[in-house]
């Protein structure tokens, strides 16, 4: 018991830290959905501010008592 059936030669260990080295460093989706989505929900409420004032500004032009 506790005895390894075989050593692992050097580049099997270097090849193995270098991909635990890489999924540590490396992005995941996660944050790059989370990212997207906040500069989407962004943009839409810059977009509808703008939309409800230029909105509100022409419904105050077309005043239908003028005469």
């Amino acid at each position: 018991l506790g005895k390894q059936d075989y050593k692992k030669t050097r580049p099997m260990l270097r090849a193995t830290r270098l991909k635990a080295e890489a999924k540590k460093t490396a992005l995941g989706v996660k944050p790059v959905a989370l990212v997207l989505t906040a500069i989407l929900v962004f943009l839409l409420a810059f977009y509808a501010f703008f939309y409800l004032n230029v909105s509100n500004e022409v419904d105050l032009d077309l005043d239908p008592d003028e005469n």
